[in-house]
């Protein structure tokens, strides 16, 4: 199990390289995050929901993701309460209260998703959430030590060295804990290091020296990785000043919504090289821009009045009038309509709020979530120079949308029921939404939109090839700075077979149990 001493102590990234390490060397491994909170979630091959992480730590395992890879999220809905998913599927909101008298029934779910994927395949990676050293929320932990104590999990300790106070993370994370956590640890990795190692090493001796435990190895700072993030959007994005931009680049705004979903959208667009992307947080004007695009949102509604109160509804019907064009998705797309209703207070209070009025549609929060994977083609694509740019992403709504304005789709997808449309366009051509998240992963669907908001000559970016290259790169950074062998010397045992690291040393693991004659429709098919 991977721990953290803080929260984006580098958890995420950690497991997803040493998936890649291991399915390298023959082993077969799965992720596992018995609890997350994050806005930002995926949709698993089961037709279920998990969080973002774990999906892109399947990716580095070469697995479809899969439900048991994370039993329980947590979307947050406000400061104190939350929608509660278990094994994929929302069964609740509660508050912070009621949540934590309800744990030991998420653990039973934990604990029979462990069993799955510890019966399936060679290597289970835990990853924790947030820190162990939150003494407050011990008592029925499900999520770091509670989680290792009760399956006998031994845990390695991630600390941030470019947060500063690297040596204090890890001593006073190890006096938070109980004598028998503490026991649990078996070492450290100092992530995100920049600088002379020579500097460092004084200490990292004192550091074993003073707590008995090894350094397995201080990771680099890797600058330009494309990994999708488990939700907080980067403080620098957000924080990026309203003025500049290339001439000859695109310049697109995305407001930042209190409770934004999935703005792992936009990750194709940060890394094109034609598109100036930018986050506009709280308090901020929006700035002359080629493209707006609306958000997904957990909280429609009153993400809708924030947005309102700062006054960028007009910020938004000005964009429009000098010829702007606006995107909204998911929740976005809701907020371009007539009115969102919430008979049955799914998002909070029930009731009803005027949209912004640009598209002739309506949505009313039902009971059941849609979820699924998705393909197909942007809609008046046929025909012109692009031909019909293909779309592959993934639905997350309650959301059931009627109207006019449907009529004239955004996307064609295609499913086992066939052909069906998917979102509007405006009449004059300035307005576009849809409920598909991941519109700009496909290079095609991304450079026919960038041409559509006035790049010319636009290609895609090509997401999960970057996103490849990163794992790739993140695995070899590990394997040249790690002591791999010492660090996954735990998962040795007596049914074992040798196998070889990049760069490391020979090693044994356990193989994998025979399932002959089992159930095996719950756990994660392998990519192949």
């Amino acid at each position: 199990m991977v721990q953290g001493t803080t929260s984006d102590a580098g958890k995420s990234t950690v497991v997803a390289g040493l998936c890649r390490v291991l399915v390298r060397a023959g082993v077969a491994v799965a992720p596992f995050k018995p609890q997350n909170m994050a806005l930002n979630s995926a949709v698993t091959i089961d037709g279920g929901e998990i969080g973002r992480a774990q999906a892109l730590q399947a990716q580095a395992a070469r697995l479809a993701p899969h439900t048991d890879m994370n039993p329980v999220l947590l979307k947050p809905s406000s400061d104190t309460g939350a929608q509660v998913i278990i094994h994929g599927r929302a069964r609740m909101d509660l508050d912070a209260r009621a949540y934590h008298a309800y744990k030991p029934h998420a653990m039973a779910a934990v604990l029979e998703s462990h069993g799955r994927l510890k019966h399936a395949y060679d290597v289970v990676l835990v990853e924790g959430a947030g820190s162990p050293a939150e003494v407050n929320l011990r008592d029925r932990d499900i999520a770091n030590m509670g989680f290792a104590e009760r399956v006998d999990c031994p845990v390695v300790l991630v600390a941030d060295i470019d947060r500063g106070g690297v040596f204090a993370h890890l001593v006073g994370t190890l006096d938070c804990l109980s004598d028998t956590e503490r026991a649990r640890v078996t070492g450290f990795i100092i992530n995100r290091f920049r600088g002379d190692i020579a500097l460092l090493e004084p200490g990292l001796d004192w550091l074993a020296a003073r707590t008995g435990k090894p350094v397995f190895g201080v990771l680099p700072y890797l600058h330009g990785l494309h990994l999708d993030a488990e939700d907080a959007i980067i403080d620098a994005q957000a924080a990026r000043g309203a003025e500049g931009g290339d001439a000859g680049v695109l310049r697109v705004i995305v407001p930042v919504l209190p409770r934004i979903s999935n703005h792992t959208d936009f990750d194709a667009l940060r890394a094109h090289p034609g598109v100036d992307l930018r986050f506009v947080g709280p308090g901020m004007p929006v700035p002359p821009a080629d493209l707006v695009i609306l958000p997904g949102s957990k909280s429609v509604r009153a993400d809708l009045d924030f947005l309102r109160a700062n006054g960028w509804d007009h910020a938004l019907a000005r964009h429009l009038r000098y010829g702007g064009k606006l995107i909204g998705i998911c929740g976005g797309m809701q907020m371009l309509g007539r009115w969102i209703h919430d008979p049955d207070g799914r998002e909070g209070p029930a009731g009803s709020s005027p949209g912004l009025g640009w598209l002739d549609l309506d949505t009313t929060l039902a009971p059941e979530k849609q979820l699924r994977q998705v393909s197909g083609w942007l809609a008046g694509q046929e025909g012109n120079e692009d031909g019909a740019a293909t779309v592959r992403g993934y639905e997350i709504h309650l959301g059931v949308t009627h109207g006019p304005a449907l009529e004239a789709p955004a996307v064609w997808l295609e499913d086992n029921n066939g052909r069906r449309p998917d979102g509007a366009r405006s009449a004059d051509g300035q307005v576009l939404a849809t409920y598909v998240h991941g519109l700009f992963d496909d290079p095609a669907a991304c450079g026919a939109l960038l041409r559509w908001a006035g790049l010319r000559h636009a290609g895609g970016v090509d997401l999960d090839a970057l996103r490849e290259a990163s794992i790739d790169r993140l695995a070899d950074s590990m394997a040249a700075h790690l002591d791999l062998a010492a660090m996954l010397r735990p998962l040795t045992c007596a049914r074992a077979r040798p196998i070889n690291f990049d760069g490391g040393p020979p090693m044994a693991v356990a193989t994998p149990p025979d399932t002959a004659g089992t159930d095996r429709a719950a756990t994660p098919p392998s990519a192949a």
